[in-house]
């Protein structure tokens, strides 16, 4: 991730290196010295048996990325042994209360496997295919520069591959979302789906439809309009009536244009600068239209672990559908790619790990899970400035 100012998803471009597909799922990893925050780490607070599966390891992780500058983490593990839940560093710099296990937080492009699920149940279903041209959901949209929606499919859309141009790194976005006096400025401002699409189309297409691989967010916006045009209804509506209800999420949200967290929640921090030192902003407070389909959701640890665990393990769509959520583009070698919004990775003990990060403002999340969906984390960061995901993730599935 460079030192510029957070996405409202992820680092919208990244290179084919060994580093590559961790940089884009674990959004949390260092991008240079943080700001050193003088607070103690606040005891991981276990609920698995007594002398089984005590995560000692990542709790270490979590304590050492406080001390290293994030501001506090909330985590959540499950496996064999039971839930486990944790938490370290504070949750409010200025009163110093500490994060607590059960905090909402806004998720970023976790966001976007939730939309992938959608799409492939409508395959499932036979509302649509995911070779269909863009075209033929949203006339016209995705024209200008060198755009054509007649030659992307929406498979191209959900793993990355349309060359489409990212909204993100628009110079005048950048200005009025991510720097101090656009954010405070338009903190509340709505923006439409047409309006961030608009922004893309400014600009050329990275290359032809699936030559090549980027991470765009421009993709998913797309996606929850062709949702939209395909049912009748928002994105938002078909998430809430196909996962969030079916799996009993009662703390993950789609929150539209609310600039609010519901309680608990902790403050979120960020820079908004191109670098990571001088003022630390509260930012808790967002109208995260900004990122819509691509990452405007609100969860918690527990919700995410049992959406991506019942994901894993068949429970929300047919084995051909999860085959094709599984089938990744090579963005890391052998080891790691990314599917239909489902990033895959290989740690250094082997264990092969399926999920999502996804930063916004003050906030990086992470939800990796083995492919049996059986041994499950989730952690939050509540600042989008700094840390080490990876050392967590290590940690917790390689650590015996």
């Amino acid at each position: 991730m460079p030192a510029r100012p957070p996405r409202p998803t992820h680092t919208p471009r990244t290179s084919r290196s060994s580093r590559s597909i961790r940089t884009t799922l674990l959004a949390a990893t260092a991008v240079a010295a943080a700001l050193a925050l003088a607070v103690p780490a606040v005891a991981a607070v276990p609920t698995a048996a007594p002398g089984r599966g005590d995560h000692a390891a990542t709790r270490k992780a979590l304590d050492a990325n406080v001390k290293d500058g994030v501001v506090g983490i909330a985590a959540q593990a499950k496996d064999e042994h039971g839930v486990w839940k944790a938490t370290s560093g504070v949750g409010d710099l200025k009163t110093g209360e500490p994060r607590s296990a059960r905090d909402h937080f806004r998720v970023g492009s976790i966001t976007k496997t939730f939309v992938s699920t959608v799409l492939l149940q409508l395959e499932a279903e036979g509302g649509l295919s995911l070779d269909d041209r863009v075209e033929k959901w949203l006339p016209g949209v995705v024209r200008g520069k060198g755009h054509d929606g007649r030659e992307v499919t929406l498979r191209q859309l959900l793993n990355h591959t349309s060359g489409i141009a990212e909204y993100t790194s628009d110079d005048r976005f950048v200005k009025d979302v991510f720097l101090a006096e656009g954010f405070f400025k338009n903190r509340y401002r709505t923006w439409t789906p047409r309006e961030l699409v608009g922004i893309a189309m400014k600009h050329k297409p990275d290359f032809a439809p699936g030559t090549d691989w980027s991470y765009s967010n421009t993709n998913y916006v797309l996606a929850g309009m062709v949702i939209e045009k395909a049912t009748g209804h928002s994105y938002g509506h078909e998430i809430r009536a196909r996962v969030i209800k079916p799996l009993g999420l009662t703390d993950t949200e789609v929150p539209g244009t609310d600039p609010t967290l519901p309680k608990p929640h902790s403050r979120a921090y960020s820079k908004l600068a191109e670098t990571t030192d001088g003022k630390t902003y509260d930012v808790t407070r967002f109208n995260p239209s900004a990122a819509g389909a691509a990452g405007g959701m609100i969860s918690d640890a527990d919700d995410l672990n049992r959406f991506y665990s019942a994901l894993l393990r068949g429970k929300l769509l047919p084995r051909k559908q999860l085959a094709e959520m599984k089938n990744v583009i090579p963005v890391d070698g052998e080891n790691g790619g990314y599917g239909l919004g489902l990033i895959t990775y290989e740690l250094s003990c082997g264990v092969q790990l399926w999920g999502h990060s996804g930063g916004i403002h003050g906030s990086l999340s992470e939800t990796a899970t083995t492919a049996d969906g059986r041994h499950t984390l989730t952690f939050n960061f509540n600042g989008d400035w700094t840390g080490d995901s990876l050392s967590i993730v290590e940690a917790e599935f390689c650590e015996k």
